[in-house]
């Protein structure tokens, strides 16, 4: 019960006496910032499926980048541009299903990282480690302003696509009336996706990114409705699940972005519950 009973030192000491925890702070604010203002859009669009393909899809570049000994960042913006292309090109040209189409993609490119990394004998574990799962500890300066220009872009993004994003959410015809360009419009929010996958996996890891562009979101979504609120209300629960993940990860010696990760999904669950329990019928009387 150190948080009650020491509060300072449980909760303001570790980012203050440790520049490490600044960072990872620093760090774990700005992928919420730049998933959350995007993952919004993939929430209320019902991307989801979408949003995990994307998120896992940049695992080839990255493996290849750690075997060939190019920059990871290199990498994954390789392989984003390669995913949003693809599917793209099945949205409007497969007989299939999207998300079956999506789904082949999702699976071919992450069996493409497997291959590449098996054989890729001389590839450094820990550097893959670090793709996969995040390293927000171990964060450069140069990291930390790659976040903040991928932030700064989702935010504009955002703000200057707000429009074609609300109609073609609702009503994709008419979007298409209005001149709003639909297809352009969704491929430039895939764009976006990808890049704030791309900015944040160095923070909470490819396989984890994916949480943070949907649980903040879904939560914000369970709790108000108009959708500047929910952007604003999905990076306060992300900023609030990083501060808690960061403190939990420095006291307990846990992995700090995937920490970070599993309490933005355990507010969404527990915002579930509350509405559950809200909305249950009540015993008569």
């Amino acid at each position: 019960m150190e948080f009650l009973t020491d509060p300072w030192s449980w909760w303001i000491e570790p980012f203050t006496a440790n520049v490490f925890m600044q960072r990872a702070l620093l760090a774990g604010l700005l992928a919420v910032v730049a998933t959350s203002v995007v993952g919004t859009w993939v929430v209320l669009r019902g991307m989801t499926f979408l949003g995990d393909a994307l998120a896992h899809g940049v695992l080839p570049g990255i493996a290849l980048a750690v075997v060939i000994g190019v920059s990871p960042t290199l990498g994954a913006l390789v392989a984003a541009a390669v995913m949003v292309g693809g599917v793209h090109v099945v949205r409007r040209h497969s007989p299939m299903p999207e998300d079956a189409s999506i789904g082949l993609l999702f699976v071919g490119m992450l069996a493409l990282a497997v291959v590449i990394v098996s054989a890729g004998a001389t590839a450094d574990v820990g550097d893959l480690h670090r793709v996969l799962f995040g390293s927000v500890t171990g964060l450069e300066t140069a990291d930390l302003w790659r976040q903040a220009v991928a932030a700064a872009i989702a935010v504009v993004g955002a703000f200057v696509f707000h429009r074609a994003f609300l109609v073609l959410t609702f009503d994709e015809t008419q979007a298409a009336l209005l001149g709003l360009r639909p297809r352009l419009t969704h491929l430039v929010l895939m764009g976006l996706v990808a890049m704030s996958v791309v900015a944040s996996f160095e923070a909470v890891g490819s396989l984890l990114v994916f949480a943070f562009l949907v649980a903040p979101p879904t939560t914000a979504v369970l709790v108000v409705r108009r959708i500047p609120l929910v952007m604003a209300t999905a990076v306060g629960v992300g900023s609030v699940a990083v501060v808690l993940g960061a403190l939990i990860s420095y006291h307990h010696d846990t992995a700090a972005g995937a920490t970070m990760a599993l309490v933005a999904v355990l507010f969404c669950f527990a915002v579930m519950g509350v509405g559950g329990l809200r909305e249950a019928p009540q015993p008569a009387r």
